[in-house]
C-alpha cells in the first residue's frame, strides 16, 4: 500500500494529512503551531503526530508554505542587484535598494532597439558582486528577445558565479519593470527556498522516507521541487491556493466558492470547472506588483485569532493577530494568575495594546540593530508574559504603545489577547485549549461593554460570520463597492444574497458559523469531514498545471510581409503563416513537456489543449494578420513506484 503526505505551513498552524493513494481516502491528519522564524519545526511537529506506521510508505510528498510571503512581508529577503537594460519607465523613488539602468533592449518586432552596453554591466557587477547574494535581470521588451537578458546572464555568471534571474524566465507578459521586480524579488528567496526544501528533505529522510517532494503554487498547480527552488517566488499566497484545491477535492465540487478560516485572516475564493480563477495582472504581495500568476481572492485580517479589544464600548475585531487567552494558559503556567489580578487600564488610555486583556512575550528571535531602549525593552518583557501595566513598574519608565508595537513589527514580540477563538471556548463549540481563561477574559472585557460575557461573545460570533458574508459577496461582485454589500448584508431587508454556487468552509471551527452565514445568506454551505486540515489536503491534490503563450505576427518591410514567431524561449522569422503556425504549435508543446518534466511530471500523464485566437482584417482576405496561441497542459504527478 502506497500513501502521499500532505504539508501546510499556514500563518497559525501547520498541517499534515495522509491519503491512501488507492482510493484517496484521507486516513490520518493532524494539526502544529506554526514556529517563528523557523517553519521546519512546526513542520517536523506537525509530521510527529501522525501514524508513524504509515510514513515509510508515503512516495510523495507535496508542501504549500507562507515563507515567501512572509520573507517579502516582513523584508527579510537575501540582497540582490536588479539590472535593467532599456527604456525602463521607473517609479519616482523605486524601493529596491540596489540597482542599475544600462543601455539595451528591443522592440515590439522583436529587434535591437539599442545596443547592449555590456562594458556598463560588467562595470556594475564587479562593483556590487561581495555586497549580493544575486542578480536580477530585465530588459525592455525581452518577452519578444530575450538575447540581451541572456547575454547579461551569462556575463554576470562568468564574473560573480552567482545566481541570476531573468525576467523572461518568470513572465511573458508585457510591463518590464514589473517584470524586473519579479524577477528581483525571485533573486531574493532563492537562498531561503534552498535552505528550506534542503531541511525538508533531509527530515523526511531522516524518518527513513523515500519519496518524491513536490510542492504548490500560487495559481493552484504543483511542480517538482527542483522548479521550486529556482522559481520560489511562485509559491506566494500558496496558502489559499492550497484551501481551494482542497475545499473542492474534499467536497467533490468542481465549481465552488471557498472560504477558509484561519488563525490570522479569512480568504474568499472560486474553483470553476476544477480550475482556480486568476487575477489578470498578476499577484501583489507586500506592494509590490509582480507578474506572478496567482488565483484571485478577497482576504481580510479576521480570523480565529484575531484580537478583540474594545474602546468607548465599542468591540473591535483585528486587524493584528495575537496568541488566544485560552492558548496562553496552556504555553504558560502562571498566566491564569496574572490574567485574573490584571489591572483594568483607565477608559480614556484604552487601545488596541492597552486592553486589560492584553499581554506580551519574547518570540526568542534575535534582535539586530536595536537601540539601548529597546533592548532594555525587550529584556524587561522576557519570556513569561506581562502587561503594558508590568512592563512599566519594571522599567520605572513612561511606556508607549507604540514601543511595544514597533517590536511586535519587527517579529520580536509577540502579542496575547482575547480571540475569536477564546469566544467559541466561551460558549462551548470549540474546547481545545483552556475555556477558564477563555472565560475569564470575557468577563474582563465585558465590564468595558454595554453587555455581559454571554453576549459579548454571541455578538463577536455575529460579527465574524458578518465578515464572511461580506468577503465573499465582495469577491461575487466584483466591481460593487465593499461598504455598499455590508449595508445589505446588515440591514433589515425582505431579500438576500442567494449564490448559485456550494460554498465550502474550510478552517479549524468553522462548523460554529453555519448557522449564522444561513441567516445571512440564501446558499448551500458545505463542511467537508477532514475541513480542519483542508489547506494540507490541497497541498496534495494539485495538477501540474502550465500555460504559455506563443504569438503569431505579421510586419511589413515595405511592401514585403514577414511573419514573426514570439515565443517564450526565442524569436523567430517565417515568410508563410502555415511554417509560423506550424513551428509555434510544435514549440509551444515542446515547451510544455519540458515545463511538466522539470516537474517531475511524466510526458503520458499530461494533456494539452490549444487555444486560437486570430485577428483579421475586412481588407486583408487570407492568413490573419495575428494569431495567439494559447498552450494549457495539465498533469497528474504519480507517486515513486
Amino acid at each position: 500500500m502506497q500513501y502521499s503526505l500532505g504539508i501546510d505551513a499556514g500563518g497559525t498552524y501547520t498541517d499534515a494529512v495522509i491519503i491512501r493513494d488507492s482510493d484517496r481516502k484521507v486516513i490520518d491528519s493532524n494539526k502544529a503551531l506554526t514556529t517563528y522564524p523557523d517553519l521546519l519545526t512546526g513542520i517536523e511537529n506537525a509530521i510527529d503526530g501522525l501514524e508513524g506506521k504509515y510514513l515509510p510508505d508515503v512516495k510523495l510528498i507535496s508542501v504549500s508554505t507562507t515563507l515567501a510571503t512572509n520573507t517579502i512581508l516582513e523584508k527579510t529577503g537575501y540582497p540582490v542587484a536588479l539590472i535593467l537594460v532599456g527604456q525602463h519607465t521607473l517609479p519616482a523613488n523605486p524601493p529596491i535598494d540596489e540597482y542599475t539602468v544600462v543601455r539595451g533592449g528591443h522592440n515590439v518586432t522583436g529587434l535591437e532597439d539599442d545596443i547592449l552596453d555590456i562594458e556598463a554591466v560588467r562595470e556594475y557587477a564587479l562593483k556590487v558582486k561581495d555586497r549580493v547574494s544575486a542578480f536580477a535581470v530585465s530588459s525592455y521588451f525581452s518577452v519578444r528577445n530575450p538575447e540581451h537578458e541572456l547575454k547579461v546572464k551569462e556575463l554576470l555568471t562568468e564574473l560573480t558565479g552567482l545566481p541570476i534571474v531573468c525576467g523572461h524566465e518568470l513572465s511573458q507578459d508585457l510591463g518590464a519593470y514589473d517584470r524586473g521586480v519579479t524577477a528581483y524579488l525571485n533573486a531574493q528567496l532563492l537562498p531561503i527556498a534552498d535552505q528550506f526544501i534542503h531541511a525538508i528533505l533531509t527530515d523526511i529522510q531522516k524518518r527513513g522516507i523515500d519519496a518524491k517532494l513536490m510542492m504548490l503554487k500560487c495559481d493552484g498547480s504543483i511542480i517538482g521541487i527542483h522548479e521550486a527552488m529556482e522559481k520560489p517566488i511562485e509559491s506566494i499566497f500558496s496558502g489559499p491556493a492550497a484551501s481551494l484545491m482542497g475545499a473542492s477535492f474534499l467536497s467533490k465540487n468542481d465549481t465552488c466558492a471557498v472560504i477558509d478560516v484561519g488563525g490570522t485572516s479569512t480568504d474568499v475564493s472560486l474553483n470553476q470547472n476544477g480550475m482556480p480563477e486568476l487575477v489578470d495582472t498578476g499577484a501583489v504581495v507586500g506592494g509590490w506588483q509582480t507578474k506572478v500568476k496567482a488565483l484571485r481572492m478577497e482576504t481580510s485580517a479576521m480570523g480565529g485569532d484575531s484580537h478583540v479589544w474594545v474602546k468607548n464600548r465599542n468591540v473591535n475585531i483585528g486587524p493584528r493577530r495575537v496568541i488566544p487567552l485560552c492558548l496562553a494558559a496552556i504555553k504558560y503556567p502562571g498566566f491564569m494568575e496574572q490574567l485574573r489580578s490584571g489591572r483594568t487600564p483607565s477608559k480614556v488610555h484604552l487601545a488596541e495594546n492597552v486592553q486589560p486583556t492584553k499581554f506580551f512575550v519574547k518570540t526568542g528571535k534575535e534582535g539586530v540593530n536595536l537601540s539601548a531602549f529597546e533592548k532594555e525593552l525587550l529584556d524587561t518583557i522576557g519570556t513569561e508574559p506581562v502587561s503594558l501595566n508590568d512592563i512599566f513598574w519594571k522599567m520605572g519608565k513612561h511606556i508607549s504603545a507604540d514601543h511595544i508595537d514597533l517590536l511586535i513589527q519587527k517579529r520580536l514580540v509577540q502579542a496575547i489577547g482575547f480571540t475569536p477563538t477564546d469566544v467559541l471556548h466561551v460558549l462551548g463549540e470549540y474546547t481545545r485549549w483552556n475555556s477558564e481563561a477563555s472565560l475569564t477574559g470575557a468577563k474582563i472585557l465585558a465590564r468595558l461593554t454595554p453587555m455581559d460575557e454571554k453576549e459579548l461573545c454571541m455578538h463577536i460570533k455575529k460579527e465574524v460570520a458578518i465578515n464572511m458574508a461580506v468577503n465573499l459577496m465582495s469577491f461575487i461582485y466584483k466591481g460593487i463597492d465593499r461598504t455598499e454589500i455590508e449595508k445589505m448584508i446588515r440591514g433589515e431587508f425582505l431579500s438576500q444574497f442567494r449564490l448559485n454556487v456550494p460554498v465550502v468552509l474550510l478552517g479549524g471551527p468553522v462548523n460554529s458559523y453555519v448557522e449564522e452565514l444561513n441567516r445571512l445568506l440564501v446558499a448551500d454551505i458545505i463542511v467537508p469531514e477532514h475541513a480542519e486540515v483542508g489547506n494540507a489536503v490541497g497541498a496534495l491534490v494539485g495538477k501540474g498545471v502550465k500555460s504559455i503563450e506563443i504569438l503569431v505576427k505579421s510586419f511589413y518591410k515595405k511592401t514585403e510581409r514577414t511573419i514573426l514567431v514570439f515565443s517564450p524561449v526565442e524569436r523567430k522569422e517565417f515568410t508563410t503563416h502555415s511554417e509560423a503556425l506550424e513551428y509555434a504549435t510544435d514549440q509551444g508543446k515542446k515547451l510544455i513537456i519540458e515545463y511538466m518534466q522539470n516537474s517531475d511530471i511524466k510526458p503520458e500523464d499530461v494533456k494539452i489543449d490549444i487555444k486560437r485566437e486570430d485577428i483579421t482584417m475586412a481588407d486583408e482576405g487570407g492568413a490573419p494578420i495575428e494569431t495567439k496561441l494559447i498552450f494549457l497542459g495539465t498533469g497528474i504527478p504519480k507517486a515513486e513506484k
